[in-house]
């Protein structure tokens, strides 16, 4: 039931809000789109093709090296923390997602936000697309 109400506020986020965005995907989003059933996978391929793509440059790596490290995100959660220096790096400001235990997660925020900005670089809003829903009038 959870997750079907968060796949009907994804899809009432991008009916009425994604045109107010500039959107991007990075390599990470591109693979996640291709896998499970074909006929799906082909569909979301179709959708993200039109977007920004973003590289997952060194920087970018070493940024997620250092969430790891540092205890921003748990090991186990290494492609989390690569969504968000890909995002950091490349200077996006909202980065949309569910996963709500390790990146949309108010705890992890302050250190998430620490370390990025112990790189140089200012940490991408991570919030799911409900709470990004409830900004816009």
């Amino acid at each position: 039931m959870v997750i079907a109400g968060h796949q009907q506020i994804t899809h009432e986020w991008w009916d009425t809000r994604r045109n107010s965005y500039e959107l991007c995907v990075s390599q990470l989003v591109l693979q996640e789109a291709a896998a499970g059933d074909a006929q799906a996978a082909q569909e979301r391929l179709e959708v993200v093709q039109a977007m920004t793509h973003l590289e997952a440059t060194a920087e970018a790596l070493a940024l997620a090296k250092e969430l790891v490290h540092a205890g921003a995100l748990p090991a186990k959660a290494g492609n989390d923390a690569l969504h968000i220096a890909v995002a950091a790096t490349q200077g996006v400001q909202y980065l949309l997602t569910w996963n709500c235990r390790h990146m949309a997660n108010a705890t992890m925020r302050p250190l998430i936000e620490s370390v990025c900005a112990g790189k140089g670089f200012k940490a991408p809003i991570i919030c799911t697309p409900e709470e990004l829903l409830e900004t816009m009038p």
